[in-house]
């Protein structure tokens, strides 16, 4: 059973569960899964799109890509970002609906330490900043140490932990 802002997910399919998803959650994965013929801006859009016309969106997308430091590369396409660029867009793309659930997958996996760090930031701040629950799962023990409560999966199963 698992239960988010009152509704049974686990009795949700179809239609229902993609609409419940657009609306509750946003999902960061260790590969960004940006659509490689948009924009960084076109990408950050994306979601908006499944709910029908938003004319906020543009908007919301650009204080979303200033806030992640990518304004001056909103017009690029996936291929000529980097990493952590990418995986910025990724975050921003996340968090245009205002989801207040974030589960993320190894988002810093793919980084260097620099970019991770800086990433780690973001997550914490925008989840914060838009009072949203985070949920990491990750190898990155500074990330990690970020959060409020670590659980360790030990032998199938979950365990609390302390780092």
């Amino acid at each position: 059973s698992v239960k988010l802002g009152g509704v049974e997910v686990t009795e949700l399919e179809g239609v229902p569960l993609a609409e419940y998803r657009r609306r509750w959650v946003g999902f960061v994965f260790q590969d960004h899964h940006l659509l490689p013929q948009l924009t960084a801006l076109e990408n950050v859009i994306l979601p908006t799109l499944a709910g029908g016309r938003d004319d906020l969106a543009s908007g919301r997308a650009y204080d979303l890509l200033d806030r992640v430091g990518l304004v001056e590369r909103m017009h690029a396409l996936p291929a000529k970002l980097s990493g952590g660029e990418r995986q910025r867009v990724a975050i921003a793309r996340a968090m245009i609906n205002h989801p207040p659930l974030l589960l993320c997958d190894e988002p810093t996996g793919n980084l260097d330490e620099e970019a991770a760090d800086t990433v780690a930031n973001l997550f914490v701040e925008l989840a914060r900043e838009h009072d949203a629950m985070l949920v990491v799962v990750t190898h990155n023990l500074k990330l990690a140490g970020r959060c409020r409560r670590c659980l360790e999966l030990r032998h199938g199963t979950l365990e609390e932990t302390s780092l």
